[in-house]
């Protein structure tokens, strides 16, 4: 009973991370369980400044009780209305139940009566905990959501005949949701990207957020249909004075818009009332504009208004602080020139929108950023191989993830993508050290075991000893390990086994960058040669998924810094592989290194993809004696 009450508590945060709420806006739907009190609501309706409508709030807060207390006397109907830190001064708005609140029953109920408690508090629970303990502070992004491009696209009017160039037909936004879905991107609703972008919990590999603003007629004729065909969610941005009034275009009237905000796929959200630019406007015509249309749209709706849009993206200061004082969670805005994605924006309250006309862009570059950590050391060789650039702090790095890692020991040196040509690895990276004595040697510095070969190598027994203490990589059907090389425990095949029994591959690596997901400190380089150097690096380990990622540099930079983007970029652990002149990744038979051709290599981390056994047939003799050919002195 004692576990089961323990994980009962967790089950709160595990429903706000799948229905896409953070933890603090969770709360804040528990505690508006009831309405404001009668001194607030004259208190919220005076206030013509934003220090009157914080003080307001703040005295509301210190009269609530206890949230779990009052929780606890209505789990019997979860009933919520509006978050205690929104600027609500509605006082017969009808009492509906939310979905999160509901979900969280239909949990409870699911976990109580199920036999894998346990599993669900380790596979679940951990990775919820991960992200809501680091929650940044509102409005702040989270620094692992900054490594994400999620796409914001805007949209307008949708009617079958064109009036301006950003109108768009039904036909046209069909295209575009067929681009989406052919491309893999998986539209999420304006809740997750919330929370993803103040928890840095992750998002699908591609995902992608649909808006549409002004309330339009078609957005209930055109968008809503097509949205339930599809199965897609998206925001609207209503400005209240043109719902149900005819201003030079079609409008959704309140019938038609209280029918989408009743169907799971929606999100509405507070485009003012007016649609007035609101850098400039005195304080009291700002209360109106972004206090009251939240105020007329959750009294007229039902349902809490928690996001702004602002009209015509403008903002200043002054319009921020209104907006966060009137309880917001999320405000989007627009630039003309430049195209931002939704990390890079400055804040929640500033979050960058692409226009419609960027959908290439969008498919090209969306990632939903790193995965979120797990418990334990568990592995996970199903993924997609998929490919992935990052753009941080001025590096350029290029990631494989997912599949299952082998190693692949050539007869001879060759290019990367020659190594693979005719195997079934979808990538590879260039792997261990190697003999330098010959061009067309093959012969590792350390001990070295591959499937290729089936072969224990033991390489220079008196020499091996130099390498005690870097990283042993050790790989078998379903694990990985990295343990440091000791020469008189693994210089033999029964050696190895007896720290993984079902090893498959090993080789001896330059060094850790990021061991148990912290970066190494330049101490733990001890005395490597070059470790401090700006040069091009290749690199490999497992991300907090589980799951084996490749990658190299293609910029120069030394390994402590390295470490530390690649500790951000979400790895469990990352080892250093043969760098400088052979840095070198191929990914579906293409080489992705720019700028110079690497040295041929006799050794590769490769990527399989998930399920295959691995296909290997021999480079044929011609490439390799045309290769030492064209590298032999004149």
């Amino acid at each position: 009973m004692l576990l089961f009450l323990r994980a009962t508590v967790w089950l709160v945060p595990i429903t706000a991370f799948m229905t896409g709420m953070s933890l603090s806006v969770w709360w804040g739907r528990i505690d508006s369980v009831s309405q404001l009190s009668s001194t607030a609501e004259a208190a919220l309706a005076s206030a013509v400044s934003v220090a009157e409508v914080t003080t307001a709030l703040e005295a509301e807060t210190s009269n609530r009780q206890d949230i779990r207390e009052n929780w606890s006397s209505k789990r019997d109907r979860p009933q919520s209305i509006n978050p205690a830190t929104t600027m609500q001064h509605c006082a017969n708005v009808p009492v509906i139940a939310t979905r999160s609140e509901q979900a969280l029953h239909q949990l409870i109920s699911q976990v109580t009566q199920s036999d894998l408690l346990w599993d669900v508090l380790v596979n679940t629970v951990g990775v919820v905990v991960d992200t809501h303990l680091t929650t940044q502070k509102f409005p702040e992004i989270h620094a692992r959501s900054r490594l994400a491009r999620v796409p914001v696209l805007m949209y307008h009017d949708i009617l079958p005949e064109k009036q301006v160039f950003f109108d768009v037909t039904p036909e046209e936004l069909e295209q575009h949701l067929q681009q989406i879905q052919q491309h893999g991107l998986t539209p999420i609703s304006l809740d997750q990207l919330v929370s993803h972008l103040s928890t840095g919990a992750p998002l699908p590999a591609k995902p992608v957020l649909l808006s549409f603003d002004d309330g339009y007629a078609g957005h209930y004729t055109y968008v809503l249909p097509l949205l339930r065909k599809y199965g897609y969610p998206a925001v609207f941005g209503i400005y209240t004075a043109k719902v149900g009034k005819s201003m030079g275009r079609s409008s959704l009237t309140w019938a038609q818009l209280h029918e989408m905000a009743q169907d799971p796929l929606v999100t509405i959200a507070s485009h003012s009332v007016t649609h007035k630019v609101l850098p400039g406007l005195p304080d009291e015509t700002l209360r109106y504009e972004i206090v009251e249309s939240k105020r007329i749209l959750e009294e007229k709706l039902g349902i809490p208004i928690d996001h702004f849009v602002y009209p015509e993206g403008q903002y200043d200061d002054r319009t921020r602080a209104w907006v966060r004082a009137a309880g917001y969670h999320s405000a989007l805005t627009m630039r003309r020139e430049g195209d931002k994605f939704a990390s890079e924006s400055e804040d929640l309250l500033t979050i960058e929108r692409l226009g419609q006309s960027r959908l290439d862009l969008a498919i090209a570059q969306s990632y939903g950023g790193p995965p979120a950590a797990t418990w334990g050391t568990a592995f996970d060789f199903t993924a997609p191989i998929q490919k992935q650039r990052l753009d941080l702090e001025g590096t350029r790095l290029v990631l494989v993830s997912g599949g299952r890692p082998i190693t692949i020991h050539a007869d001879s040196r060759y290019q990367v993508p020659e190594i693979i040509a005719n195997t079934n690895a979808v990538a590879a990276v260039d792997g261990g050290f190697f003999s330098l004595r010959s061009l067309s040697s093959n012969v590792m510095i350390g001990p070295v075991l591959s499937q290729n070969t089936g072969k224990f190598d033991p390489s220079n027994r008196s020499e091996n000893p130099r390498l005690n203490g870097r990283p042993l990589v050790l790989i078998s059907p379903d694990a990985v390990r990295f343990v440091p090389f000791d020469a008189t425990r693994h210089q033999t095949l029964e050696g190895i086994q007896q720290e993984l029994p079902q090893v498959t591959d090993a080789f001896v690596a330059a060094a850790w960058l990021v061991k148990d997901g912290e970066a190494r400190s330049p101490a733990s380089f001890g005395t490597l040669y070059g470790f401090d150097v700006p040069r091009h690096r290749a690199f490999w380990g497992i991300n907090q998924a589980g799951q084996p990622v490749i990658g190299i540099s293609q910029t120069r930079i030394d390994s402590v810094a390295l470490g530390e983007l690649l500790q951000r970029a979400g790895f469990r652990d990352a080892i250093m592989l043969d760098s400088g002149a052979s840095t070198s990744l191929a990914y579906q038979g293409q080489s992705l290194v720019e700028g110079y051709e690497p040295r041929p290599v006799p050794h590769v981390v490769a990527l399989l993809p998930p399920g295959e056994a691995a296909n290997f047939n021999c480079i044929p003799t011609a490439v390799a004696a045309n290769r030492n050919a064209a590298e032999a002195p004149e």
